[in-house]
């Protein structure tokens, strides 16, 4: 590794990005990502890379299109009313498979809701938020650090499976100052992509970007040939950490922001004698459904902390798949759960 700087998680993501060798950035501010746009369009010029503030966010969703099409890496970024706006265009990117990074600094809502941080966008994202039987990658940074490892990860992914990659964050995340390592270069996974629109010099039939397909036939065959890659990528590309499992009585599923306060919980409940462990997931989707299988054969029960009304809580449940209750809590609009809240929720599910 190489120099290491205090630098806010935002702005780390666009450093990331260059370093990764994204010159193409597209996107509309938004509080609280906006400072990835302030970033990139002071950056951007020093590598000869192209920064646009587009008139809205469907419209730089449409440029992500145009650029990922022609081959070249390219990012967008936004928070949450934003993404959902951009939700046609990641349907057509994912139809057209094009490979792109998204970025979703989670603000709290329904509706336009507020700034402060949330985790009420974990649907949209692993659920696939726009129309038809698509995915994205998703990943789940919980540090300045890791938005720096994981917005690199996602560049790479994204060119790997022709795919969308989202590194999706808080408000939190996206705010706070934390030292970074960076290191002295990135190695750039450079990927052949024979599919670009990158002009024939009348030596090669044309190629053709599109999501149409007409005919039923041909369409479900390109369905199947994504669901396919989606199962590659399930095989390969699943992340987790798990922290203190091994003999845990409860353990604690978060993401994110929420997973770091949950570790000082462990420390808390250690003191009074509760053995609780943390599975982190790191890629949202694919969802690592193992790490809990494996654990839902010595622990007691699970408790999933989301700051949302409960989302990865269905995906916990579905992998646990009854061997053992699952609990939740959960705050919303902005609060976020407290440690002492998170240790009494342990010690009520353990005297029921």
């Amino acid at each position: 590794m190489g120099e290491k700087l205090l630098m806010k998680g935002n702005e780390v993501i666009a450093e990331a990005a260059v370093r990764a060798g994204c010159k193409h950035y597209f996107g509309y501010p938004i509080t609280p990502q906006s400072e990835i746009g302030h970033y990139f369009a002071k950056r951007l010029p020093q590598v000869n890379g192209t920064f646009v503030q587009a008139e809205s966010e469907v419209a730089a969703i449409n440029m992500v299109y145009g650029a990922a099409s022609a081959g070249v890496r390219v990012m967008t970024s936004s928070s949450s009313p934003g993404i959902s706006l951009k939700q046609e265009g990641l349907s057509y990117i994912a139809g057209a498979e094009l490979p792109a990074v998204v970025v979703n600094i989670v603000r709290c809502g329904p509706g336009l809701g507020g700034i402060l941080p949330a985790q009420g966008d974990y649907f949209q994202a692993v659920k696939g938020g726009g129309h038809g039987d698509y995915k994205m990658v998703v990943l789940a940074p919980c540090n300045v650090q890791e938005l720096y490892e994981l917005t690199v990860d996602a560049f790479d992914i994204a060119d790997r499976y022709r795919i969308t990659a989202m590194v999706m964050g808080d408000g939190i995340l996206g705010q706070m100052m934390e030292s970074v390592e960076f290191r002295d270069t990135e190695k750039i996974n450079e990927v052949e992509k024979s599919w670009a629109t990158t002009g024939t010099g009348m030596k090669r039939d044309n190629n053709v970007i599109t999501s149409i397909h007409i005919e039923p036939e041909k369409l479900e065959k390109h369905n199947l040939k994504l669901q396919a890659k989606y199962a590659e990528i399930t095989k390969n590309e699943i992340r987790v950490e798990t922290f203190n499992c091994e003999n845990a009585e409860i353990i604690i599923a978060a993401y994110g922001t929420v997973a770091r306060i949950a570790k000082n919980v462990i420390k808390m409940a250690e003191k009074e004698g509760i053995k609780v462990g943390l599975i982190r997931p790191i890629t949202l989707w694919p969802f690592p459904s193992e790490a809990f299988q494996k654990y839902a054969e010595t622990a007691k029960a699970f408790l999933t902390v989301e700051m949302s009304a409960g989302q990865m809580v269905e995906d916990v449940r579905l992998s646990v798949n009854g061997k053992k209750p699952v609990h939740f809590h959960g705050r919303m609009g902005g609060m976020i759960p407290t440690q002492q809240d998170i240790l009494d929720k342990i010690k009520e599910i353990i005297n029921k």
